[in-house]
């Protein structure tokens, strides 16, 4: 028997377009309909990419971003929206005015200013875009550090970057996978940092695998966004979808010569959640 659409949360992705769907909206995709979830998809972006680096990047027309939104949202409503990959200031403003039309609903942002081999997707400029117009709407932001760095360069370490985008509006998940330039990684452990305004900060503990991997952020910030859909509290759906990110990773294959892909559908049966618990 057909399932209800009132069973199944939505979501609403607004990413880039990675090939080889280890990152941008395939992740998106796999992490929310692998928990039982659905996902409306418009690309804000095209990339040229393997599972190496970003060699291209083409805009996608704002008009279109707006359009495309409004238009499967008008008809099928979403229970939390996620943001990955701006790629100039007219998008970025497009997908701010279009969070008006969803004032309710729960809002996660994955700043995507680099790919992780190496390739800057964003300038200074559109990341002051983003941070002012943009992280303020959010629920939860969830910069790496060196995204943190870039996000708030006028504070000299990460709580206090992050303390000031939670003044500015938006709870702020740090995740640790990669150490900053001038440090050295720590060979046994990944921790995450959640900071909230005027609550105690979370932090948890990971087992660092070994290997680079391709797709990490989104893979998270989409199951966040998934668990804030289904009514988690901010730092449940944090846990929830850590988990769930680290599983992924942990049964990720080398398909290409580069990064390893996560196996977003590693351990979810078919009822949807059961790999999530």
């Amino acid at each position: 028997m057909p399932t209800s659409a009132s069973t199944v949360p939505v979501v609403l992705v607004l990413a880039g377009h990675d090939p080889t769907n280890g990152a941008g909206i395939g992740a998106d995709q796999e992490a929310i309909r692998s928990g039982g979830g659905w996902a409306l998809s418009v690309a804000t972006a095209l990339t040229v990419q393997d599972s190496s680096n970003v060699s291209a990047v083409y805009d996608v027309a704002p008009d279109y971003l707006r359009a495309a939104a409004l238009t499967a949202t008008a008809d099928i409503r979403p229970q939390a929206i996620k943001i990955g990959l701006l790629t100039s200031k007219a998008s970025a403003q497009a997908v701010v005015a279009l969070l008006d039309e969803f004032p309710s609903v729960p809002i996660v942002v994955d700043p995507v200013l680099k790919a992780g081999g190496g390739k800057a997707l964003t300038d200074d400029d559109l990341a002051a875009e983003v941070r002012a117009s943009l992280l303020p709407r959010a629920t939860v932001v969830t910069p790496n550090r060196s995204e943190l760095a870039r996000l708030v360069p006028e504070q000299p370490n990460d709580e206090q970057r992050a303390l000031t985008l939670c003044s500015e509006g938006s709870a702020v998940l740090i995740t640790g996978t990669d150490p900053l330039p001038e440090e050295a990684p720590s060979d046994d452990a990944v921790v995450h940092r959640l900071y909230q305004r005027g609550q105690t900060v979370r932090e948890w503990r990971w087992p660092r695998l070994q290997g680079s991997y391709h797709g990490s952020g989104c893979t998270l910030a989409a199951r966040i966004a998934l668990e804030l859909s289904l009514g988690q509290s901010l730092a449940e759906a944090c846990e929830r979808a850590q988990r769930y990110t680290w599983r992924s990773l942990e049964h990720a294959q080398q398909l290409g010569e580069g990064q390893y892909l996560p196996d977003r559908w590693y351990g979810n049966s078919s009822q949807g959640r059961e790999g999530n618990e």
